[in-house]
């Protein structure tokens, strides 16, 4: 997203932790900005209590710090992390930002690298945590208590002073209500043995922050709307219900999904495998071309809320109402040093398209946005929204969630916490209808075909994911960025695929190809040594610097600042 429109007071970004003032080069930037000069009389910054304010001390808190990433290994060779992220999109995504692989293209606030905890050093601080003592801390859970109660649910209904936003006295905002408690079929069940609606899905994660050896563990559920889940009679139906996820499936991929065998007349009496009749079907057949007559239909209640208009179906794009929930956790792992979610969260993320844009509203906004770029290249782009009713990102989409607390507890995020999140569900080329996980899911080959959480099944043995033109994925982004992440601080990545002069290893890549657990997964010093760098994050509550749970400084691999229109180096942009 390049230009929303509202406006909020901002200031400039303050201070870094105090970690970091052992570093030359982080102390340089601090005195590099005269409003900075107060935070080195703070010993620690920790959140202030107020978390309803939308005073930025990031401006632009949607620009991620894997973007400041400098292009060159250490044999002065030309990398590109970038295309991952920027790259020429598929409709109706019609934001063309394969451009930034190519030229850093920050508005003038942006400049200079925000994201202070890059430049901290934890080493020390780490080494006092014990292995015990974080095991401990990541293996309780502060989601679900002793009682089996949502303790989250709990802590927003008390909702402590300088958390009403809108001064109501109660919390409007999104309240967690999934159970996290999965049958073999991917669906959360509720205590009394019903629905939550909540769905889970297995993904390859997408390069290379979102891999468990940088950092953090992570999850995704679905939920459609009510009316996707019931019948012509208005009863829940779960076999309406997968029929229909399957369906937004097709949709989403462009391609045929196999279903279990359903009786098409039942469920509303639409052709889905499209061999023009009435019968039982195993697949729900992708042909949609509305110009050429060709529909496609969901089926039950949600069949008749299409045909009212109530709600749409379109390639690419999630009916109106869809949710997604992630849970982002730390490293647990096996005696094997199998990763795995750990039962603490370290933030619990949601997303619900409030509303529909047409292909055509789509391919507009991204014009506007694109001119608007052109026109004022320094105006800042504002999010809309707050901590309690969520942040737009202004193609239909509203996100929420909850971060850890000092003490560990999720609380409700900050209206600049959120606002990160736009960063990568706003106007990115990779992004899906603003999402990156569900494209992503397994297929129907995969155990509970694709349909199932983490905590039934890790990552181990998955082979690794093909692109389009045929080459393993992974690979792909190994061979173009020569590290196995933005910062190139991955040690065990750098060791393990590639050699003295930073070639990837073909023997290794081999084995990457039949298990991408051997590049995903952390070493048990590793996973340690990330959960406790974290930790410290979350003791400072200084998120507003950065959530990368870095243990040294990686400011030698990131500009810490950069003018607009510097070029990276790369000469052709990536598909």
């Amino acid at each position: 997203m390049r230009n929303l429109t509202s406006s909020t007071s901002q200031l400039p970004a303050t201070g870094i932790p105090a970690e970091a003032l052992s570093n030359s080069l982080a102390r340089g930037l601090l005195l590099s900005s005269g409003a900075a000069l107060a935070s080195l009389l703070i010993p620690g910054l920790v959140a202030a209590a107020d978390l309803t304010t939308r005073v930025l001390t990031n401006e632009t808190p949607q620009i991620p710090s894997q973007c400041y990433t400098k292009t060159k290994d250490d044999h002065g060779r030309v990398v590109n992390p970038c295309y991952t992220c920027h790259r020429r999109p598929v409709r109706p995504n019609y934001t063309d930002d394969s451009d930034l692989q190519l030229v850093y293209d920050f508005p003038a606030p942006a400049e200079e690298n925000p994201w202070k905890n890059l430049y901290t050093d934890r080493r020390a601080a780490i080494e006092r945590i014990s292995d015990a003592e974080i095991l401990a801390y990541i293996r309780e859970s502060n989601y679900v208590d002793s009682s089996g109660g949502i303790i989250p649910v709990k802590s927003l209904a008390e909702l402590p002073e300088g958390r009403d936003y809108n001064g109501d006295g109660r919390w409007d905002g999104f309240v967690p209500d999934a159970w996290f408690d999965f049958d073999d079929q991917g669906f959360d069940r509720t205590p009394d043995g019903g629905y939550s609606g909540w769905r889970a899905f297995a993904y390859t994660p997408f390069p290379s922050t979102h891999w468990p050896t940088n950092g953090s563990t992570a999850d995704a559920l679905i939920r459609l709307p009510d009316i996707f889940q019931r019948d012509l009679n208005g009863d829940f139906n779960l076999s309406v219900y997968k029929t229909n996820l399957a369906i937004v499936e097709a949709m989403i991929r462009e391609a045929d999904v196999p279903i279990e065998p359903v009786e098409e007349r039942a469920l509303g009496g639409v052709d889905l495998n499209k061999n023009g009749l009435l019968d039982t079907a195993s697949l729900v057949k992708y042909d949609w071309s509305p110009r050429d007559g060709r529909l496609m239909w969901y089926v039950g209640q949600a069949l008749q809320a299409q045909r009212s208009g109530e709600v749409h179906l379109a390639a690419r794009l999630y009916p109106e109402g869809t949710e997604f929930l992630q849970s982002l956790r730390y490293i647990d792992f096996d005696e094997r040093a199998v990763n795995h979610l750990s039962a603490r969260m370290k933030e619990l993320r949601y997303a619900r398209k409030a509303y529909w844009m047409t292909y055509a509203a789509l391919d507009l906004q991204a014009a506007e946005e694109t001119k608007e770029k052109h026109d004022f290249p320094d105006r800042v782009e504002t999010v809309r929204g707050n901590m309690e009713s969520g942040v737009s990102n202004g193609a239909g989409w509203v996100y929420a969630g909850m971060i850890e607390d000092a003490g560990g507890q999720l609380r409700p995020q900050t209206y600049e916490e959120l606002a990160h999140c736009v960063g990568c569900h706003g106007g990115m080329g990779a992004n899906t209808d603003a999402s990156l996980a569900f494209p992503r899911k397994l297929d129907v080959e995969s155990f509970q075909r694709g349909w199932y959480h983490w905590s039934q099944k890790s990552l181990a043995g998955l082979p690794e994911p093909v692109l389009d033109k045929g080459e393993p994925e992974y690979a792909f982004y190994l061979k173009a960025n020569r590290a196995g992440d933005e910062f190139r601080a991955n040690q065990e990545i750098l060791a393990l695929f590639f050699d003295d002069q930073g070639e990837p290893i073909p023997e290794m890549l081999d084995v990457l190809n039949r298990d991408i657990g051997f590049l995903l997964f952390a070493s048990k010093p590793r996973a340690l040594a990330l959960n406790k760098a974290y930790k410290r994050i979350v003791e400072r509550q200084s998120f507003h610097l950065g959530r990368d749970a870095t243990v040294a400084p990686v400011g030698a691999q990131v500009h810490p600042w950069v003018a607009d229109g510097t070029p990276t180096g790369v000469d052709e942009p990536l598909p």
